[in-house]
C-alpha cells in the first residue's frame, strides 16, 4: 500500500511526514515532480497507482506572490487542479493543504468551513481558487486549511524569533494579529490519521470537503514569540525585551488577516481528531531547535 506525498523534502510538512518513518509514504518533489512542468505529472503514477495522495506543495511566499501572480496561481491553483483531475481519472482520493488566508480576517470570531471566503492577497486568492478547482475536479478530496505553521526544522516564525533574540536585545513583534499557531508535526499526524481512516473504512462521501486543521488555542504573533523565547531561556538563550507593536508599524506588501482564527469542530465531528494546545507543541519545537 502506497501513499504518495507531493512536496519538497525541505518543506516543513513534508519533513514532518518523513519523520514519521511510515513505510507506506512515497515522496515526490522537485525536480521529479513540479507543478510548473506538465510533463512531470506522469511521475505520480509511473510506478503504479497509490492508494491515496497528499499534496503539501504550495507557493507560500505571501509577499512575493503579489508580484509573481502567474507563478503563485500555477503552484496553488492550476497545478493542484490538474493533479486532482489526474486523481479522479485514477480514482485516488486526495488530501490537499490550504490556508487561513482565504479569509479576510474581519469576522471577529473563529471561522467555520461554511463561511464565505474573502481573500485579500494574491496568495489567498490562489489558494481559495485552488480549493474550488480541486473539489470540482475530484469530489474525493479532503482539503485541510491550516495556519501559522512552525516546527523544530525548516524556516518558520519560532526559529526566526529564537535566532533574532540571540542577536538582538530588543525585538518588535506584531500583537494585533490573532490566529492559531500550528505545529507541522501535529498536522502530519492528523493527515496520517485521516489517511488511515479513509484506507481502512474505504472512501465515504461524508469525507469530502473542507476542514479546518490548526493547533488548539489562539495567540498573537507577540504571544507566540514571547512564549517561544521564554522556552528558549531553559536552554541558555538570553531573553530579549519583546515590544508589542501594531500592524501599521510593520507594513508588508501583502495584507495579513487581522483575526484568522479557525474553528475545528468539523474535524472532530467527522474524524474524531483534535490538535494539541499550541503551547505544548511550541515547547517541543523550541526544544528541537535549541538542542541542535
Amino acid at each position: 500500500m502506497t501513499i504518495t506525498v507531493i512536496g519538497s523534502k525541505g518543506g516543513q510538512l513534508a519533513t514532518s511526514l518523513m519523520n514519521l518513518k511510515d513505510h507506506r509514504l512515497k515522496f515526490l518533489g522537485r525536480p521529479v515532480f513540479d507543478f510548473t512542468d506538465e510533463a512531470s505529472f506522469q511521475s505520480v503514477f509511473a510506478d503504479g497507482k497509490p492508494e491515496l495522495l497528499v499534496n503539501t506543495a504550495a507557493w507560500t511566499a505571501v509577499d512575493a506572490a503579489e508580484e509573481h501572480v502567474k507563478e503563485a496561481n500555477q503552484v496553488n491553483r492550476d497545478g493542484p487542479a490538474a493533479l486532482a483531475k489526474l486523481c479522479a481519472e485514477h480514482d485516488v482520493p486526495l488530501i490537499h493543504v490550504s490556508t487561513d488566508y482565504v479569509f479576510a480576517g474581519d469576522k471577529g470570531a473563529p471561522y467555520v468551513e461554511e463561511d464565505p471566503v474573502s481573500p485579500q492577497t494574491v496568495y489567498g486568492r490562489s489558494k481559495a481558487e485552488g480549493e474550488a478547482a480541486i473539489l470540482a475536479a475530484q469530489p474525493k478530496s479532503i482539503i485541510l486549511r491550516t495556519a501559522w505553521v512552525y516546527s523544530g526544522h525548516g524556516k518558520n516564525f519560532v526559529r526566526t524569533m529564537i535566532n533574532a533574540g540571540a542577536k538582538n536585545p530588543v525585538l518588535r513583534v506584531v500583537s494585533d494579529q490573532i490566529g492559531n499557531p500550528t505545529s507541522s508535526d501535529d498536522l502530519a499526524w492528523v493527515i496520517m490519521q485521516i489517511a488511515d481512516k479513509v484506507l481502512k473504512d474505504g472512501w465515504q462521501d461524508s469525507h469530502s470537503g473542507i476542514y479546518h486543521a490548526v493547533g488548539t488555542g489562539d495567540a498573537s504573533w507577540y504571544d507566540l514569540a514571547v512564549y517561544a523565547l521564554k522556552e528558549a531561556e531553559v536552554f541558555g538563550h538570553k531573553m530579549p525585551e519583546v515590544q508589542a507593536i501594531d500592524t501599521a508599524s510593520w507594513p508588508t506588501p501583502a495584507k495579513r488577516p487581522q483575526d484568522s482564527r479557525l474553528n475545528t469542530d468539523k474535524l472532530h465531528r467527522v474524524f474524531q481528531l483534535r490538535f494539541p494546545r499550541w503551547e505544548e507543541s511550541t515547547k517541543k519545537a523550541v526544544k528541537e531547535i535549541c538542542s541542535v
